[in-house]
């Protein structure tokens, strides 16, 4: 059997992060001893109508967060026990929410720092409703084989070295959260392994006392000794003793109690818990209490190294006694296991997982973002730029100075042309709707297509394709006109010979200056010599200079639209703050805009 923390609890628990981290080492004890989660419910304000996804073994339990004590209970009426993850200025609150719903009987704050009027009146307030409130500052209950309150125990290697997935015959009652850990653990080593161990809390007020604690644990037949953990401070361990002496017990009891340091210091002076203070006329001092506790029957060792060994003592009497039976061990390959990650199992070359993608450019799991094995830091210090880092990305090569210098110029020139092109239509009208700016700019990127911007792809695909296949300027044309269509990249609405395209001369004069090779670019002004011919406008337009560039520089066809995308995704952010500064509003089309090609206003005839 247990106290405070059995099969038959199941939980609420109030609070946020902190909280949900309790439910999922609270999960690891409920997976190690084969029973459900029993964590049903958040109470959480600011998250009321989500769920947290706790970890169970190797599924996700998702659990529902409420705004009140009273919702959850409502929803999940075995709920009977409250954990308190608040802050101190809420806690109060908090725990008297939870004392006050019928359903819930016991309520344990993990909180520090809560008032210490706070802490009396929730101690009181339970008492008078006969309900358990226990804390401030508990690390948890836990009962082996049974339940676990918060994160009481450490991780899940300590609760299987514990032996905490079957019960013992020990119980345990500390002030210290870390040394409940560590009696546990002794009780394991000394002897069978606990009942159940409650962290008390080590405030000066706490909402429950050792007797109170002691008496169940004398009520429970499955606990033959238990272990208190005392410090200086207060009188709980004075009316434990008091209540040990009072007539014969049924309970073994072993007390330990700490702060002999401070017989050699300055009386008055608190060690680390809010109640560990020894009265300035030496009350409450860890000696007085150690005599009372000897006093009564008590054992106490002399120091916490003769803890294990007296332990040890009792376990062997009760076993003399028949009071208790060994416990067979349990082998190695028979102890709960918990699931490992997929990371750790992976690590120790225990599994073998097939990735879901694969990438070959950029490698994110160090220090920094390496761009195809280059450390972007170093790219920066050695003086390389962003057309680097998008030949790196785009086509898995460092780029030279010139060839990055054309790339930046590229960039440059294809930043916006005007607010009259679709994208940029786009993207005003989705501003002046108050659409916010990445939906804005999505809208005019959608735009990009064959149409507008999209023949950066399809001019570099066709020009590559007649370098590739040796083709003559007319074999060439010939070719599109019976295959294609008109070719990318050839064809302007407004320039043309004698209103030349000032980009694609800035950009055709700095590349052939370079004395580089660019066969596309040759084969591209040859085609415009052979349309303009034809017809003046039929020129080579910025799209088609920047595919043939691009084609010469080695950069895949299927990115090639990707230069004009990340270029004028500048001027489409420079369209969408434009708007913003000016406040524009909503746009509607003038009527003299459109050209209603429909019938005149008539009669609607009768419906038969």
């Amino acid at each position: 059997m247990s106290i405070l923390a059995t099969k038959d609890t199941y939980v609420v628990i109030q609070g946020g992060p902190a909280g949900v981290n309790a439910a999922r080492r609270m999960a690891e004890f409920c997976y190690m001893i084969k029973r459900p989660l029993n964590v049903l419910a958040f109470v959480y304000p600011p998250d009321a109508g989500k769920t947290n996804e706790i970890v169970y073994g190797s599924e996700l339990v998702v659990v529902p967060v409420y705004k009140t004590i009273a919702e959850a209970t409502a929803q999940h009426p075995a709920i009977n026990t409250s954990l308190v993850y608040i802050g101190a200025d809420r806690a109060y609150a908090a725990a008297k929410e939870a004392l006050d719903d019928p359903r819930i009987r016991v309520v344990s704050m993990i909180t520090e720092g809560v008032p210490e009027k706070d802490a009396k009146l929730l101690g009181k307030h339970a008492r008078k409703l006969g309900k358990i409130f226990n804390g401030p500052s508990s690390i948890g209950v836990l009962s082996a084989g049974e339940c676990r309150l918060g994160v009481i125990g450490g991780a899940f290697d300590n609760l299987i070295a514990c032996k905490l997935y079957r019960p013992g015959s020990f119980g345990v009652i500390t002030k210290s959260g870390g040394l409940s850990n560590e009696i546990i653990w002794l009780c394991s080593q000394f002897a069978d392994g606990i009942t159940t161990a409650i962290g008390i809390g080590g405030d000066a007020y706490p909402g429950t006392d050792y007797v109170t604690y002691l008496e169940m644990f004398e009520q429970d037949p499955q606990t033959k000794a238990v272990v208190i953990v005392g410090e200086m401070g207060g009188d709980l361990e004075e009316r434990a003793a008091e209540w040990y002496a009072a007539r014969p017990r049924r309970i073994k009891l072993i007390g330990i109690v700490s702060g002999f340091c401070q017989e050699s210091l300055p009386k008055g002076m608190k060690f680390g818990h809010a109640g560990a203070k020894e009265g300035l006329k030496g009350e409450g001092s860890a000696r007085s209490k150690t005599d009372a506790l000897k006093k009564a029957g008590v054992l106490v060792p002399e120091t916490f190294g003769g803890l294990g060994p007296a332990i040890k003592t009792v376990y062997e009497e009760l076993l003399k006694a028949g009071d208790v039976t060994p416990i067979p061990e349990v082998p190695e390959s028979a102890l709960p296991k918990l699931p490992k990650p997929v990371e750790q199992s992976m690590k120790a070359g225990e599994v073998l997982v097939t990735p879901l993608i694969k990438t070959t450019i950029s490698d994110d799991r160090g220090d920094e973002p390496l761009y195809d094995g280059y450390p972007a830091s170093e790219l920066i210090n050695k003086g390389y730029d962003i057309p680097h880092v998008i030949g790196l990305l785009w086509n898995k090569r460092l780029l030279s100075k010139q060839e990055a210098e054309i790339i930046r110029r590229i960039i440059m020139l294809s930043a916006d042309h005007g607010p009259c092109v679709s994208g940029a239509l786009a993207t005003i009208i989705a501003a002046c709707a108050g659409i916010g700016m990445s939906q804005a700019v999505a809208a005019g990127l959608i735009m990009i297509g064959p149409r507008f911007g999209g023949a950066v792809t399809d001019a570099g695909r066709w020009f590559k394709y007649a370098v590739e296949n040796k083709m003559s300027v007319n074999e060439f044309l010939a070719y599109m006109k019976q295959h294609v269509g008109p070719v990318p990249g050839i064809g302007h609405r407004v320039k043309s010979v004698r209103n030349p395209d000032k980009r694609v001369q800035e950009l055709v004069s700095y590349v052939k200056g370079l004395g580089i090779p660019t066969p596309h670019l040759d084969f591209a002004l040859e085609v415009e010599k052979a349309t303009t011919a034809k017809k003046e406008n039929l020129i080579l337009n910025v799209d088609g200079t920047m595919a043939a560039v691009l084609v010469d520089l080695g950069f895949p066809v299927e990115t090639l639209n990707g230069f004009f995308i990340l270029a004028r995704t500048i001027g489409l952010i420079g369209h969408w703050a434009d708007q913003q500064r000016q406040g524009s509003r909503l746009i509607r089309l003038f009527d003299y805009l459109v050209n209603y090609a429909v019938p005149k206003r008539r009669e609607v005839p009768p419906l038969h």
